[in-house]
């Protein structure tokens, strides 16, 4: 930590601010603090990027809502995504858990578990069984809510890469995380089709006819 870092009893008339991030350190769950650019801190930063993400999703597919273009297989999207925030907590809180305190994680409350990925499995299933898949790369941004759903899933491609890091120095406790954010990010890709075919948009493929038809 910077020995410049002025030292401060604290912050008056704030609900939010403690003051004691200002020396680059930050808090793991049950005691104890590492540098705010550990890996793992790193990795619970990117899980809640992934979080605020899908409230961008969320958001959109209010405004289809509001709309009445909330219709077919979108019309429980909104809660899909309410339900895989929720879940995006228990991952940052397998993450951010000191390991001395380890054994006071629960599955399904501070650490992913089976049953978290076979459910993420059974959405995927049925997602897949309502979208015509294209053949090719596609270009994201075909609609606002397809583009929100695909930033969404290259954080959590990014969050998986982080955890996978953790893992191999034996800092994930569970068997489950980084095979919920593989499949997390899956899910988010097939999410992107469907909604850009139920908003009867075209995906843009990544080679244009002329690349894909060369003389």
């Amino acid at each position: 930590m910077s020995s410049s870092s002025p030292r401060r009893e604290g912050i008056a008339h704030s609900a939010v601010a403690t003051g004691m991030g200002d020396d680059g350190s930050t808090g793991l769950l049950y005691g104890g603090r590492i540098s705010k650019d550990d890996v793992r801190a790193e990795a619970c930063g990117t899980i809640d990027e992934a979080v605020v993400c899908l409230a961008m999703a969320r958001a959109e597919v209010g405004e289809l809502a509001g709309r009445g273009a909330l219709t077919g297989p979108l019309a429980d999207l909104g809660e899909t995504l309410l339900r895989l925030q929720r879940d995006l907590f228990v991952a940052g809180a397998e993450v951010a858990t000191n390991p001395d305190a380890w054994d006071r994680q629960r599955d399904g409350e501070t650490r992913v578990d089976e049953t978290m990925l076979s459910g993420l499995e059974e959405m995927l299933d049925s997602a897949e069984k309502a979208v015509e898949m294209p053949r090719e790369f596609i270009v994201p941004g075909a609609t606002r809510l397809s583009a929100a759903l695909e930033l969404a899933r290259v954080v959590v491609r990014r969050a998986e890469r982080r955890v996978i890091t953790l893992d191999r120095d034996d800092l994930i406790p569970g068997a489950w995380l980084a095979p919920y954010l593989n499949r997390l990010a899956d899910l988010l890709w097939v999410l992107a089709r469907l909604a850009e075919q139920a908003e009867g948009s075209d995906p843009m493929p990544s080679r244009t006819a002329a690349s894909r038809h060369p003389r």
